[in-house]
């Protein structure tokens, strides 16, 4: 078991209700469960934003510097970008 450490912190009223309101439905046994899911959202969120920069962006931008001809105009990249978007929005009806 890890060890503790008290924190008194003072939340918006907005997000104190939300905190509350997650106890209050059963969906949370406490208060401190709702901020330690929250955490280890948060904690995981920041590490798949790491692993996409590292595995995802890097090497794309190492390849770019490399080679600036593999780069493509902007207009291109919206137009590729305007084409997924129309298929997501046609396999999401």
């Amino acid at each position: 078991m890890s060890k503790s450490a008290s924190l008194t912190i003072t939340l918006p009223s907005d997000m104190a209700d939300l905190v509350r309101a997650k106890v209050a439905s059963g969906a949370f046994a406490s208060e401190v469960d709702v901020v330690e899911e929250g955490l280890r959202t948060l904690a995981e969120r920041d590490l798949e934003t790491e692993r996409w920069l590292r595995d995802d962006v890097a090497p794309v931008y190492d390849a770019y510097k490399a080679d600036p001809a593999v780069a493509r105009s902007l207009d291109h990249a919206f137009d590729d970008l305007d084409a997924f978007m129309a298929k997501t929005e046609g396999l999401a009806r």
